[in-house]
Formats: structure tokens, C-alpha cells, sequence
């Protein structure tokens, strides 16, 4: 991998983690129709750490609301009550919605890395996500907010995140279609599924750190990486804010027909390069 090439995918990492037209699927996608040949180790562990930068980026967006519900879990934690504050109860939901990705992640792994080198499966993920998207649309009655969330919500919005382990599978398009179906209002879902991406992410970025250090000449990586990593936590940010701003007044209708075009992209240079 190149220092452009970084910056660029670091880029375009930012601009897709959040909204639901996969960012794992871009960053597979752009080096196979740009024909960049990144060893799929290496290319697998720079799209985890860029995710982490775009964890990062959320965590600073929602610090105030993160530390409230902190705040609030450990100390109903420490006092053994059964989270009666708002606060400590959505702490909970949020562990609860991330134990079905962890599960899946832990025992997929080496299928996952697989899908990452194929970029036919990817476009097929990506018609996944677009029908995730319509039927989020079409289902949901949009009358819930999150302080009508229960366990129920939580674990069904946990399933929905542990499909998107695959590339092309948008993790937030996922979750923000789990959190619809239970009726959530989508500023509501939204909200949510940047909340849950925290967690997975981070365990994803440790797992990633690991398999940095595994790689031959560690330390070139990392120089090569960070611009990416930097390039994709300010990216993500401002993608944070203007998602938030669109689904108050938008459908996810253009993500659908986005994902769409795209996959219909990928299968034509697909078929045609063969």
C-alpha cells in the first residue's frame, strides 16, 4: 500500500462508515476497479484500523451522552440495582445489542477475511443491504423513540449488526433497518447504531493491532497507515453530523438505489474483465 492510496482509502472510509452503503465494501471495491494490488493480510488490517478512527470519531461526537451512560450503568452496577436510570438501562441495551456481532465475529473470522478478497461476494452483500433498506422503509411505522427501547429492541438490533461482518453488508444500514422494523423513529435508529458501533469496533481494532504487529516490517505499516487512520477520523466526524441532519427529514431510499448501482458496477467489470 501506498501513502496515497492510504489517504484516499482513509478518505473514503470516513465519508461511508456511517452512512449505509458499507464502507467495507468501498474499501474492497476501490483498489479491485482501480486495480491497486494490496496483499489481502495488509489490506484487511488497515480497513479495521480506519474503522477504529471512525469509532474514534463517534466517541468525540456523542462524548457528553457516553459519559452520562457510564456514569449512570456503574454506579446502578456498583449498587446492584437493576438499571432503573434511562441511562444505565441504554448502557445495558447497547452491551446486549453487541454480544450476537462478537459471537459471530470471533467464530466467522477467517470466512470474513475470505469475503474481503472477493469483490463478486461483495456486490451480492451490497444488493443484501439495499433490500435491508427498502424493507426498513416499507415495514417500519417510525413511532418509537429510544426511550421506549427494551431488551427485545436491543437483541433484534444486535442480530441485524452481526450481519454486516460480511463486506458489503452496511453495519449501519443493518442496524439502523433492525432498529426500523421495531418501529424506532430513524433519527432514533440512527442514533443507535452509531452508539453500538463503538464496542464491536474497538474489539475488532484490538484484534487488527495484533495481526499489525504479526505482519513482516510492522513499523513501515504503521507510517504507511496512519495518514489513512487521520484522513478517516476527521471524515468520519463530519459524516456523523450531516447522516444525523439527512434521516430527520430523508428516506433511505437513495443509499438502496446507491448500494444498488454499485453492485450493478462491480458484477459488469466483473463479468466483462473474464
Amino acid at each position: 500500500m501506498t501513502l496515497l492510496q492510504s489517504i484516499l482509502l482513509g478518505i473514503i472510509q470516513g465519508l461511508t462508515e456511517f452512512l449505509p452503503i458499507s464502507s467495507s465494501a468501498h474499501l474492497v471495491v476501490v483498489p479491485y476497479l482501480l486495480d491497486w494490488q494490496i496483499p489481502p493480510g495488509e489490506a484487511f488490517v488497515f480497513d479495521v484500523l480506519v474503522q477504529v478512527a471512525s469509532i474514534i470519531a463517534v466517541i468525540a461526537y456523542f462524548w457528553n451522552d457516553l459519559i452520562s451512560i457510564l456514569k449512570a450503568f456503574l454506579y446502578d452496577l456498583i449498587r446492584r440495582r437493576s438499571f432503573k436510570d434511562p441511562n444505565s438501562r441504554f448502557g445495558y441495551y447497547l452491551i446486549l445489542s453487541t454480544l450476537p456481532a462478537g459471537v459471530f465475529g470471533f467464530i466467522l473470522k477467517d470466512l470474513v477475511e475470505q469475503a474481503f478478497a472477493s469483490p463478486i461476494t461483495v456486490s451480492f452483500f451490497l444488493l443484501f443491504t439495499a433490500s435491508l433498506l427498502i424493507i426498513a422503509e416499507r415495514v417500519g411505522k417510525r413511532s418509537r423513540n429510544l426511550d421506549g427501547l427494551n431488551w427485545k429492541d436491543s437483541l433484534w438490533i444486535g442480530v441485524a449488526q452481526a450481519l454486516a461482518i460480511f463486506p458489503g453488508i452496511s453495519r449501519s444500514g443493518s442496524t439502523i433497518a433492525g432498529g426500523m422494523t421495531r418501529n424506532l423513529e430513524r433519527p432514533a435508529a440512527t442514533r443507535f447504531a452509531m452508539l453500538l458501533s463503538i464496542p464491536i469496533m474497538l474489539a475488532a481494532g484490538l484484534l487488527a493491532g495484533i495481526d499489525l504487529l504479526s505482519l513482516p516490517k510492522a513499523s513501515q505499516h504503521l507510517a504507511i497507515f496512519l495518514p489513512g487512520f487521520l484522513a478517516s477520523l476527521v471524515t468520519s466526524y463530519f459524516s456523523i453530523r450531516w447522516l444525523l441532519r439527512y434521516v430527520s427529514h430523508h428516506s433511505l431510499y437513495v443509499f438502496s438505489i446507491y448500494c444498488s448501482g454499485v453492485a450493478l458496477l462491480i458484477m459488469g467489470n466483473y463479468y466483462i474483465a473474464r
